[in-house]
Formats: C-alpha cells, sequence, structure tokens
C-alpha cells in the first residue's frame, strides 16, 4: 500500500489491480487522493494504530507521509476540499468540468468551488489527523498546519453558531448553476457536530479557553434552529427558515436530523449542566411520535418519512425522472412509489430509545450528569501528559482473539501481499455530455442511470479491486488480535470526545 499504491502519500477508496482507473467517491485522475473516508485519513489513522500496536516506526514513517500530502492540499483558508489533485487547479477544474458533472446524483461534484468543506467530516477529521500527529510526538513541524485548520474552522463559524457546509463563501459562481446552499447553516452529515467535536478535543488535549465560546455557541444553536412544532430540517437559510439544498433535498422537516439533534441535547446537557438542552427534547419526541408511519406502509421497518413537509406536516417523498444530468431531473410528490435508490425515502428511527434516554437523563443531578464532561474545570491527574491519552479510532473491534479470523486475513493475501475484492464501486467512464432522450423512469430507483451518468454504482461482475476500506478492516483485525495476543492493552482507553458517540 505504501510504495506502490499510495499517490504521494495519499490514498482513493478502490483501484483496478493494473491501476488502470481509480475511484474515491468518484472516478479520480491518478494525480488526485481523496480526503474524505474511506481514503487519506482512514490510512491515516490505520498507520498510527499499527504504531502505537507495534511500535515499528516504520507505521509512524506512513503515517508522516500522509500528514505530509494532507499539508500539500490544505488550502489558503485552512481546510480541505473532499480530493487533493497534485495537478494543481488545473487539472481539478478539468475534473469537474467532465466527471464531476456528469455525475447525476451527485450534486456536490457538479461545479469547482475552490474551498473548503465541511461535508462528510472532510475538514474536521483531516484537522483531527494533523492534531495526532502534532500530539504523537509534540513534532513542531504539524503545529502551523493544525493551527491554519482550527483558525478555518472558528472563522467559519457564524456568530449565532452555526457552521456552513463551504467555506468560504464564493462570490463568483455562476447565477445559471441554481441556488448556492453551501453557505447555508447546515446540519447535514453531521457538520456543526464534527465541528463542535473536534473543537473540544483541541479544549481537552491542548486546554486553551479560546475553544470554550465557540464551542458553548455551537451547542445553543441546536436550540435557536429547532422549530417551534419540535423538528429540525436539515439546512437553515441565513434567516433562519428550513431551507432545501441539492435537488433531491427539499426544504422539509427530517426524521433522522431531529432524533440525532435531540440525542446531542441530551449529550449538550451532560457537557454543561445547563437544562436548557432539556427543555426542547419532549417536542422533539413529541414530533417523532406524530410522523410515526402507519404500520401498513412503513416498509421494510421503516418507522418514518425522510422527509414532511413544513406547511402541511405530511410525509414528501422525492423521486427522479429521465436518464443523465443533460435530461433528468428530480421532483417532489406524496407519493411513496419508486423510491430514489441513493437516498432513502424512509427511515428507522428508534423513538423509544430516545424517550428512554430522556427520562435517564432529565433524572440526573447537574453533579451527575456532568462528571465525565471534557468541560469540566479540573487539574489533569493522568499519568503521562493529557496529549499523550489521546486516541481516535483506537482499535477496539469485537474481533478480538478470533483466530479464525485471523487466519482467514492471512490466507487471503496474494503472493504481492495484496488483499482483492469483488463487487466494488465502479462507474462508467466519462464519454461527454449526454445527449437529451426521452422521459423514463427506468432509472428512477437506481443508483446510476444511462452510460453517460458518472455516478458510482456496484460492480456485479468478478472484476477483482484493490480496496481501501477492505484493507482497513483487515488491519484492524490483525492489529486487535495483536493487542491481545501481546498483552499490550497497556495505556487507558481514550476520553476523548470521538470516542463519546451519543447516537
Amino acid at each position: 500500500m505504501v510504495d506502490s499504491v499510495s499517490t504521494n502519500g495519499g490514498y482513493v477508496s478502490s483501484y483496478l489491480p493494473d491501476f488502470s482507473r481509480r475511484w474515491g467517491e468518484m472516478e479520480a485522475y491518478p494525480t488526485m487522493i481523496w480526503v474524505q473516508d474511506p481514503g487519506t485519513v482512514s490510512m491515516g489513522y490505520l498507520f498510527l494504530d499499527a504504531y502505537h500496536t507495534t511500535k515499528d516506526e516504520y507505521y509512524y514513517q506512513a503515517a508522516q507521509k500522509v500528514a505530509h500530502a494532507l499539508i500539500w492540499g490544505q488550502l489558503p483558508e485552512g481546510g480541505w476540499n473532499y480530493m487533493i489533485d497534485f495537478a494543481g487547479d488545473r487539472s481539478l477544474k478539468q475534473w469537474y468540468k467532465t466527471i464531476g458533472k456528469n455525475g447525476w446524483r451527485l450534486e456536490e461534484f457538479h461545479r469547482y468551488y475552490g474551498n473548503s468543506t465541511f461535508d462528510d467530516d472532510v475538514t474536521s477529521n483531516a484537522a483531527r489527523f494533523l492534531l495526532c500527529m502534532y500530539l504523537e510526538k509534540l513534532e513542531p513541524q504539524y503545529k502551523p498546519s493544525l493551527e491554519k485548520a482550527i483558525d478555518c474552522i472558528l472563522n467559519a463559524q457564524y456568530p449565532n453558531g452555526g457552521w456552513p457546509q463551504r467555506y468560504p463563501k464564493k462570490k463568483d459562481l455562476n447565477e445559471d448553476d441554481g441556488i448556492d446552499y453551501t453557505g447555508y447553516y447546515t446540519f447535514n452529515d453531521d457538520v456543526i457536530w464534527e465541528n463542535i467535536q473536534f473543537l473540544l478535543q483541541c479544549y481537552e488535549v491542548l486546554g486553551e479557553v479560546r475553544f470554550l465560546d465557540p464551542i458553548l455557541r455551537g451547542m445553543d444553536f441546536y436550540l435557536l434552529s429547532q422549530d417551534a412544532c419540535g423538528a429540525w430540517g436539515q439546512q437553515l437559510s441565513l434567516d433562519m427558515k428550513v431551507a432545501g439544498a441539492r435537488s433531491y433535498e427539499p426544504a422539509a422537516f427530517l426524521s433522522q436530523t431531529t432524533y440525532v439533534n435531540a440525542m446531542l441535547l441530551l449529550t449538550f446537557y451532560q457537557y454543561t449542566g445547563d437544562r436548557r438542552f432539556l427543555s426542547r427534547v419532549p417536542d422533539a419526541i413529541k414530533w417523532l411520535e406524530k410522523n410515526r408511519l402507519p404500520q401498513d406502509a412503513s416498509g421494510r421497518g421503516a418507522t418514518h418519512p425522510a422527509f414532511v413537509d413544513v406547511k402541511t406536516g405530511t410525509p414528501v417523498y422525492v423521486h427522479r425522472n429521465g436518464s443523465n444530468v443533460a435530461n433528468g431531473a428530480y421532483y417532489v410528490n406524496d407519493k411513496d412509489d419508486l423510491p430514489l435508490a441513493h437516498y432513502g425515502a424512509k427511515r428507522i428511527i428508534p423513538v423509544e430509545h430516545l424517550k428512554a434516554e430522556y427520562q435517564r437523563v432529565a433524572n440526573l443531578t447537574v453533579e451527575e450528569a456532568t462528571k465525565d464532561s471534557p468541560l469540566k474545570v479540573g487539574r489533569y491527574k493522568g499519568v503521562k501528559l493529557p496529549q499523550s491519552a489521546f486516541r481516535v479510532n483506537r482499535p477496539l473491534s469485537p474481533f478480538l482473539g478470533d483466530t479464525i479470523r485471523v487466519d482467514q486475513v492471512l490466507s487471503a493475501l496474494d503472493d504481492r501481499g495484496r488483499w482483492l475484492v469483488k463487487h466494488a464501486f465502479t462507474s462508467h467512464p466519462y464519454r461527454g455530455e449526454g445527449g437529451m432522450k426521452a422521459s423514463t423512469t427506468a432509472y428512477a430507483s437506481t443508483n446510476v442511470g444511462d452510460e453517460a451518468d458518472t455516478s458510482p454504482y456496484r460492480d456485479t461482475t468478478d472484476q477483482l479491486y484493490l480496496s481501501t476500506a477492505q484493507y482497513i478492516r483487515n488491519m484492524k483485525i490483525l492489529i486487535d488480535y495483536l493487542v491481545q495476543a501481546k498483552g499490550m492493552l497497556d495505556e487507558p482507553q481514550s476520553t476523548t470526545t470521538k470516542n463519546r458517540n451519543p447516537i
């Protein structure tokens, strides 16, 4: 992986074994790496895990190469785009005009923004990895890029505590491209929560008071943005109105976002002891109870519609017609037939779990609730420096001691040290702009349209691929086995917020 697969220390998600084609979330040029998971940052964490377990400097050097690739691709404002192209902006703009523009369902790649994204944990996770690299040996070479990333996240926060999807806002976009939703307050893909979480981690291990105000404002934004009915939309315009984004994301309340945000309010009470964060959870529960799907309409165990109309309070469903970007279109109605394959029309929402958690947390005293809060003032009482206890994605999988699974992983390696898999994601090669075709519903519920659509889809043939995700899974099985077999659980489990997943 390090010597043959990586590009300047970075990775994409999958490759053909001869490297003639490769993919991140979409097909990538040979000069490109992907920041988002499973890609460059995920591999960096894996190498650090391997280094912690084996103490072999080779793995630390591999993690350094990942860090150097990220630093090379860090944007002037301090964040990252989904991908990095070592051939520069000229090459990247060409990718957006061709492959990106023709991914029918991947509208976030239809235009080149040239700025940082908080979508899919891109900037916050890259920043977190640089934090890990800095803390590993307190090497000062990583501090400038880390500080630059921290400043990007702090500067991007709006005064009321919310964050946009992308930063800074670009003013020279073509108006013909439609509404630019990237400056909206964004909950989608945990944009706001991931930024709060990263700042919490910085506060825990760097101990700087400058992080407190943005953390608290970020938490308060969840209360400011909750509608009177108890629900949330996944985007809000700058006048605090529920807003749409991509053309298959209407201006609507979302059951999943409402559940997640309500659970986070419980977490925020446990961080702060402020009962304001408990006060609106019953409203969210009431809204979720009201919007349950009838038993005979749920389908596959789904309990709630994905979208609920803001004005009528009734479910709305998104559909598409056509075959590619050129002639395809998304539309909304109240019918749940022909659902989108790439964006579920219904969700499984564990309302009973939310209700039970609310009752449990609400019965805690402030002292009980905040006893493990990362915001609590107190002297550090660990054995080593607090930085030494910081771990992200420490391998704690259910495969510890599973020698059968370890043997399977080892025997699956080929003579070149590769794990090859079938059924990875592939795509149609870019063939030019799609021509206008007759209206059709043939692609209404598929991940990909006709051959002009460059969106990824699962390869059902016997073609073999190098998969970054499979590599990470297999390596973690081996690492976990070594941790147990060698009795190497000699460090305290991380108490950082990355491991306190409230959802």
